[in-house]
């Protein structure tokens, strides 16, 4: 979504040549509405968009759509980039931007797994004496990973996240960089590991997304369990998981 024509073009012939399927919008309602129909993997988005402004268009995608986000922005200033990535947006370029860096941003991106990517099999018979997993009053199949630490409950395969037995709605970052706090609870993680893990090597962002994207984490489950800490900040280092008492 992007009302220059010039820059629209730029886009669309840098990520034609990765081998997507373009559809452009120059205002923030075609492109909700494109959107909408088209259920794209990647989302592109000015802010400066005429009619409705590109963070509210982020606001009403995340709504519907787990898409790949990056915001394309001539805004610089930091408050611009924190609100757009606390709306659900996954990353944010600068304009002028490298077509080069776009791609590398994009490749890394798609390394990581979608929520709604997950293969759907038949689900195999219980073992024997196996005990049913109940999250959110329902039954977890049987064959999919779950992990529990103090209120916080995750079903890995599903992609879902309870906060005590109350599903609580996690972007696709958001719930990848929980899934990796909580595989190793007792583990301070820096922000350049968490990058490196959730991101991938390649990526080319600073590390202050991760800040941003772990704050928003943290509110929802502080939120979710009742103004408990369950995401701790170690100063000088990184984060690590609480409440498990």
């Amino acid at each position: 979504m992007e009302d220059d024509a010039d820059i629209r073009s730029l886009i669309d012939l840098t990520l034609s040549a990765q081998g997507f399927v373009i559809r452009t919008a120059a205002t923030g309602r075609d492109g909700l509405q494109l959107a909408r129909e088209w259920e794209p993997d990647l989302i592109t988005l000015d802010l400066g968009l005429p009619g409705i402004d590109g963070l509210e268009v982020c606001r009403r995608v995340r709504e519907f759509s787990d898409a790949y986000l990056i915001v394309v922005s001539a805004r610089q200033d930091e408050v611009d980039r924190l609100m757009a990535l606390q709306t659900g947006a996954d990353d944010f370029l600068v304009k002028p931007f490298s077509p080069r860096e776009l791609q590398a941003r994009v490749t890394a991106m798609f390394r990581r797994p979608r929520s709604g990517a997950m293969p759907v099999a038949e689900e195999p018979a219980a073992a024997a004496g196996a005990e049913t997993v109940v999250l959110g009053g329902a039954p977890v199949p049987a064959d999919h990973e779950v992990l529990r630490h103090g209120p916080v409950a995750i079903d890995v395969d599903g992609r879902r996240a309870f906060v005590l037995d109350e599903e609580v709605d996690l972007t696709r970052t958001e719930f990848d960089l929980l899934t990796h706090l909580m595989r190793t609870p007792a583990r301070v993680w820096t922000r350049e590991a968490l990058l490196r893990t959730v991101w991938g090597n390649d990526w080319v962002g600073d590390a202050h997304l991760v800040e941003v994207h772990i704050g928003n984490l943290r509110r929802k489950l502080t939120q979710a369990s009742g103004d408990r800490a369950l995401i701790h900040t170690v100063r000088g280092v990184g984060y690590r998981m609480g409440g498990a008492v």
